[in-house]
This record gives structure tokens, sequence and C-alpha cells, in this order.
């Protein structure tokens, strides 16, 4: 996985984020001042900087402009146009307005390091082996038949591992937010992939919201 550089000021936020990058198994450093962020960037072999633009000393619009090899996201309480268009210009990524959804946040963390080649593009647990741009999965190097509704749950499960996610959100991030049918095509499809990948164990039921793909050892 990868080692993602959080420079963000408020150490509320920075300590949400960086649970969070954990909890999906990636590794974190923290900055709380732009000057910290210059660096730390320049001294560690970052995959990603999430950089707060707002920040004491340097400025993120000024940090960004002195790590130009590092991949960057700005997050920030700044927005309106001039700023999204400016902070791309200089060669972010991605730009997110506060307040942010974690999960959306996972997500572009995801596409970001998926452009940039710095995430892996397999998973293991178990005995299982998932190819995910492939779309295909194993279990002890026997194919498993899934269908695309299958992988695409099982895709949403293992970006969001260790993350408890309602019935609702599975439908909206698996199925898609046109999605007309109701949450009991999410306890169908989970019972499917328990049986299949033999993860009766590590597809967690959470008590009256949804489901875990719990990984930690």
């Amino acid at each position: 996985m990868a080692l993602i550089l959080v420079a963000e000021d408020d150490q509320t936020i920075n300590e949400l984020i960086s649970k969070n990058l954990t909890l999906v198994g990636h590794s974190f450093i923290q900055a709380f001042t732009g000057t910290e962020a210059v660096k730390l960037a320049t001294e560690h072999p970052v995959d990603l900087v999430l950089l707060d633009v707002m920040l004491p000393g340097i400025e993120g619009f000024e940090v960004i402009k002195q790590i130009p090899d590092t991949p960057v996201i700005f997050i920030t309480a700044k927005d309106g146009l001039q700023y999204r268009l400016y902070g791309l210009e200089l060669g972010a990524d991605d730009y997110i307005v506060k307040p942010f959804e974690t999960l959306e946040l996972l997500a572009r963390i995801e596409a970001v390091l998926r452009r940039t080649q710095k995430n892996s593009t397999t998973f293991s647990l178990d005995d299982v082996i998932v190819d995910l741009v492939g779309r295909t999965a194993t279990v002890n190097g026997t194919d498993i038949d899934l269908s695309p509704q299958e992988f695409g749950l099982l895709e949403t499960l293992i970006k969001n591992r260790n993350i408890a996610l309602s019935r609702e959100k599975l439908l909206d991030l698996a199925w898609g937010y046109d999605y007309a049918g109701d949450t009991r095509t999410v306890d169908t499809h989970i019972q499917k992939l328990r049986s299949k990948l033999k993860w009766e164990n590590r597809i967690k039921t959470i008590y009256k919201l949804g489901y875990r793909l719990e990984v930690k050892k």
C-alpha cells in the first residue's frame, strides 16, 4: 500500500484522516505546517500528499511548488472556482473542499494512486487473491466465478476494508445511485461472497447497520 503525507494544521482533522488511512492499509506521516510538509515530502519517499491550503508558515499553494514530482490532493476550506482552478494549474491531482465525506476522500485517494501507479492492483487475504484490474478472484489457486455485481461489491468492501458500511452506502457504491432495488439484495450478495470466498469470518455483520470486511490480524 501507499505512504501518504497528511499536511493539515487542524490536529483533529489530521488524526481523523490518518486513522482512516491506516484502516484501509496505508501508512502515513503527519505535518502541521507548510515548512514541515516540504521537509517531510523531500526526506521521505511519499506516494501522495494530502495538502491543506491554509497552513502555517508556507501555504499549500507554495508547498506544491516545492514538491513538483509528488502527487498532491488539496483538502481545504477554500472553495470557489478560482481556487480550484489555481490548485489544479499548480499540478494538483485533485481538489477536495471541507467538510468532506471520509469514503469519498478514500475513493479519490484510490483513484490518484491508481493513476500514478502507486497502489497495488491485487489484494490477498487468507487463501484469496483478487485482481482488481482483471476483475478476477481465486481461492487456493482456483478461479472463482463471480458475477459483475458480486465483483463490484467485493471491490467496494476491499477498498473500504475495516470500515463499517451501511447497506444503503453499499448500494450507492457498488450498485450506483440509480439502482431501483432495495437493501435486501445486499444481504443476498454478501452471503454469496462469503460462501464463494470462504470469508464467513471475514465479512462481518454490523448490527443494525451493514457489513465490514475485517482484515486486521
